[in-house]
Formats: C-alpha cells, sequence, structure tokens
C-alpha cells in the first residue's frame, strides 16, 4: 500500500487500510472552509468510516458488504450528528472500495469513482468503477463549456453547477456516496468472483487512476507491470512527475491525494504474469 496528499501541509483525506482477508480504499470529499458546518473535517471522516469498516470486516464472518457499509455509515453518522451539520450537501463525504476474500472468493464493493483493477493469470485485466458520479459532474458542469473563467458569468455559472450536483447526490438516477445516509450502500456496485484463477486485485483512488486518464502515462496493463517491478509508490511518483510537468498549465486538474493498494496470491501470482502490457510505460 502506499499512499500520498495532494498538497503539502494538507491533510491526506485518502484512506487505506488491511486486515486479514480485507482492504478498505476510501477518499474522502468535501469543500474547504467549511468548519462551521462540521467542526471536524473530511479526513477525521474517512479514518473514522475507514476504522468500522476494518473493524467489522476484522470478523471474517462473510456478511453482505453492503450491510457492513450501511452499518458503518450509520455509526460515524451518530458520531457527529449532535455536534455538526451532517445533511448539508458539503459535509464530509467519501467514496469507497471494499475488496474481501471468503470462502475461496473475492467479493467488492464500490461506492462512487475509486477503481478496482483484477487480473487473471495469463489475461487482460478487468477494470471495475462507479461512473455515476462521473457522469453526473460531466452533465452538471456542461453549462461552463465556453465561458471566460474569471468572470462574474463564469462564477454564476458554476454556483449553478454546483447546486445541479449536489441535487443529484444520494437521489435515484444520480450518484451514490458515503455520506450521512446508510441507504447509499444498497445502491453500490457489488460482485463476487472465484479467488482460483486471480492473480491479483489492485485498489486505486481516482488521483492515482490519473496514471491512466487524464495522463495517459501508461495503461491498465501497464499499471500492473509498475506495481510488479516498483510498487504502489511508483505508481503514484510518476502522477506526481506529470503533475509537476503541468503545474504552469491553467487547465492541469489540481493535485490530489493519491492512494494505491495491490494485493496479489502467492510468490509466483504476481502482476508480472499478466499480459504484457499494450502501450508504453512513460517514465
Amino acid at each position: 500500500m502506499a499512499t500520498s496528499a495532494g498538497s503539502a501541509g494538507q491533510p491526506n483525506q485518502d484512506f487505506v487500510g488491511a486486515v486479514p482477508g480485507a482492504v478498505v480504499l476510501l477518499d474522502g470529499a468535501g469543500i474547504p472552509g467549511t468548519e462551521s458546518i462540521c467542526s471536524h473535517g473530511v479526513a477525521w471522516y474517512t479514518h473514522r468510516l475507514g476504522g468500522a469498516l476494518l473493524g467489522r470486516l476484522s470478523r471474517e464472518d462473510g456478511r453482505d458488504l453492503a450491510g457492513i457499509l450501511a452499518t458503518a455509515i450509520d455509526e460515524i453518522a451518530d458520531d457527529h450528528r449532535g455536534t455538526c451539520d451532517i445533511t448539508h450537501p458539503s459535509s464530509p463525504q467519501a467514496t469507497v472500495l471494499i475488496v474481501r476474500t471468503h470462502q475461496g472468493r473475492l467479493d467488492h464493493l464500490l461506492l462512487a469513482d475509486s477503481f478496482l483493477v483484477l487480473a487473471d493469470v495469463g489475461g487482460d485485466p478487468e477494470v471495475i468503477t462507479d461512473e455515476r458520479e462521473v457522469t453526473a459532474r460531466r452533465l452538471c458542469t456542461a453549462p461552463l463549456s465556453g465561458v471566460p473563467m474569471g468572470t462574474p458569468e463564469y462564477d454564476r455559472v458554476r454556483d449553478s453547477c454546483i447546486e445541479a450536483i449536489w441535487a443529484r447526490r444520494n437521489q435515484p438516477g444520480g450518484y451514490w456516496i458515503a455520506k450521512d445516509d446508510p441507504h447509499a450502500a444498497a445502491e453500490a456496485v457489488t460482485g463476487s468472483r472465484s479467488l482460483q484463477d486471480l492473480a491479483s486485485a489492485t485498489l486505486l483512488s481516482n488521483g492515482a487512476g490519473r496514471i491512466v486518464s487524464p495522463y495517459g502515462l501508461t495503461d491498465w496493463p501497464g499499471v500492473l507491470q509498475l506495481l510488479g517491478s516498483g510498487g504502489p509508490a511508483d505508481v503514484i511518483r510518476r502522477v506526481r512527475r506529470a503533475e509537476t510537468g503541468r503545474s504552469a498549465d491553467p487547465d492541469a486538474p489540481v493535485p490530489d491525494d493519491a492512494t494505491v493498494a495491490h494485493c496479489f496470491w502467492g510468490p509466483e501470482r504476481t502482476a508480472q504474469t499478466v499480459r504484457p502490457a499494450k502501450a508504453a510505460i512513460r517514465a
């Protein structure tokens, strides 16, 4: 596992942790300067929720992952319901990605836009993500296209876009994220597959997934090659290098927290056993 804060001096709002048989990765979200809404902050939320999930997963009882997540969301909501406005759209929230081995199978759960890469022995990787948040943001921000930045019109349209995104959060037809409503867990992307031919499972926050898009430094098979040779820290290092190289570009994405957890089974079942990357890996 490896994780890195997007900005020096700022708390890392990602969380990653493991217990025997399970890994949890969370990517926190919230708007800076909203301490009057929640005094605890996003990093507090991700670490509390992540810890609650790991505690339940450590029981190794095979309980439904969505049920585990719902209980944990409700527990953390109760922890600050009396002091914070947890129903406010800007209160702390997080994407959730869980993998768990149980009775010869790998179970997974995704809520919002992290990435799970499953690699078969000798096969191409399968990339699983929850695209509903990305789709909602793309639709809601479309009116900003062509509006000059720094103008009153841009600010007006941007505020309208933000409100449109908020209106779709944890709503049918919108997208789902861990926040204050445990019912969001029932909307997660879930699945299960046999461990028999599985070489590895890799969890990435969207900040780490930038190595594929938008930076295009490699493709997903190439990511697995990097993990086999340099480990999770090498993936993040290359993302940071790309961000540094684009720092002068006003349209470049703001550096984001980046986290990777790489799980593999047996000494011969490393990420290097997958097919060679179709695209070259750029340093």
